[in-house]
């Protein structure tokens, strides 16, 4: 199953030391930033997930479809467990991940994670895509960044994500390299209970104070709270849903803390 996923490495050539999970109609070379400029020494594995970017668009698109293609990408490209990084629907991967092969899982890095989210909320966001699933010109696109998550984001990342991820489409218009129907089961899927990894799986959120309402909802803390006990850290940093591409020193700081 590794054949389905474009996957992107960082750092030294070698086993993989760490997986990182995009989010939601993103893809692996947001990663490259984080890890070029604040990890070199880390061997990193970022895929684009399936329907996203450069991987298979071939359904199902699924949480489990994901999880599989995951595992099979570990299974080839490691030599014992890793600190997998998951930021918003890449969150949800990790966990789902760590709650089926805890074998792969040396500890979770989770980034505004969004989990068993509001069926309604997701329907709005599914509904407002279906409508509007592209845009006129890049100029369009790149103010829907800016005047949302995207604002705290450098604007040399900003460039570099319309360049890999913008791409001219049939009709005329632009948009990002997604399936739109992949990403519309993918915001019911968000909506999937809160899955649990192992006991002792060290584990760490972070959950962006500036996104309202919450993707990491208290009922995600409280369950990996009363799991994981010690093993859980909660923190709270003060900016939007990108967290990994607006915090990335700080974002690097907690991976290389949780390194085995």
């Amino acid at each position: 199953m590794t054949d389905l996923l474009k996957t992107y490495r960082f750092g030294p050539s070698g086993p993989a030391r760490v997986l990182a999970v995009h989010g939601l109609t993103g893809h692996g070379r947001r990663w490259q930033s984080l890890f070029t400029d604040y990890l070199p020494d880390v061997a990193a594995l970022a895929p684009d997930l399936l329907g996203h970017g450069r991987s298979s668009w071939d359904a199902p698109w699924t949480i489990d479809a994901n999880v599989a293609a995951l595992g099979a990408l570990l299974d080839a490209e490691t030599d014992g467990p890793v600190v997998v990084v998951g930021h918003s629907f890449g969150g949800a991967l990790a966990l789902n991940l760590a709650a089926a092969r805890p074998d792969l899982i040396a500890g979770l890095v989770l980034l505004d994670p969004a989990v068993a989210l509001d069926g309604a909320r997701m329907r709005e966001i599914a509904d407002d895509m279906y409508r509007s699933p592209d845009y006129t010109d890049r100029a369009e696109a790149r103010r829907e960044k800016v005047d949302g998550s995207w604002g705290e984001v450098a604007e040399a990342e900003l460039e570099r994500e319309l360049d890999e991820h913008l791409v001219a489409l049939p009709n005329g218009r632009v948009g990002w390299r997604i399936s739109i129907p992949a990403m519309l089961c993918y915001w019911s899927e968000l909506t999937r209970p809160v899955p649990l990894p192992r006991d002792g799986t060290p584990t760490t959120l972070v959950r962006a104070t500036r996104t309202d309402p919450p993707y990491a909802t208290d009922e995600l803390v409280a369950s990996l709270d009363a799991a994981q006990g010690p093993n859980f850290t909660l923190l709270e940093w003060d900016c939007d849903h990108m967290v990994p591409l607006a915090k990335p020193a700080e974002t690097a700081a907690l991976i290389r803390d949780r390194l085995p």
